[in-house]
């Protein structure tokens, strides 16, 4: 498994503000801003757009350090990712990212 598959599955190189950071985009860290705030309904600012990776060690959006239930409970767990976890098949947490990016659950297995 690749270095940069998030606890949930996400390949975070394919994640708009892992691409920003790589590589200092600021117009990327606008572009995702916005569209997060929207989605999000919450103000999100180019400067929230940083992260190394969900599992790397450095830096993280706001949500993935500390908001992100998946991140918290795999942290918890003490698993390397949610494929390593016996509850993923049933987890209705998970779930909800496998719904929308089945490639993310193709990532874990």
């Amino acid at each position: 498994m690749k270095n940069n598959i998030a606890y949930c599955g996400i390949d975070c190189e394919s994640c708009d503000a892992f691409i920003a950071t790589k590589n200092n985009d600021q117009a990327l860290r606008e572009k995702t801003a916005e569209l997060w705030s929207k989605l999000n309904n919450a103000p999100i600012l180019p400067e929230h757009i940083n992260c190394d990776g969900c599992r790397a060690e450095g830096r993280k959006t706001v949500f993935c350090e500390s908001m992100c239930q998946i991140r918290q409970c795999a942290l918890k767990k003490k698993v390397a990712t949610c494929g390593d976890c016996p509850e993923m098949g049933h987890c209705p947490t998970v779930a909800v990212v496998h719904s929308y990016k089945p490639e993310a659950r193709e990532n874990l297995t």
